[in-house]
């Protein structure tokens, strides 16, 4: 799956970044899918630990590592 640039770009822009190149968007947006691809994978396996088919937002934020907001 491949995110539009724009959404690239903009994620981009939010994190302070004045100008980015073409090459750069398709590459941050190669890996921007390979980690979630991994987030989603290890989250599914925190479902199925808990006897759960559905993926849940704290089985997202528990893989991630990152505290609830």
């Amino acid at each position: 799956m491949t995110f539009p640039h724009a959404s690239i770009e903009r994620i981009s822009k939010n994190a302070g970044v004045e100008r980015i190149g073409a090459d750069a968007v398709a590459e941050l947006d190669k890996i921007i899918d390979e980690i979630g691809e991994e987030l989603a994978r290890d989250a599914a396996k925190a479902a199925q630990h808990a006897k759960r088919n559905t993926i849940m937002r704290e089985d997202i934020i528990l893989v991630s590592g990152k505290q609830p907001a």
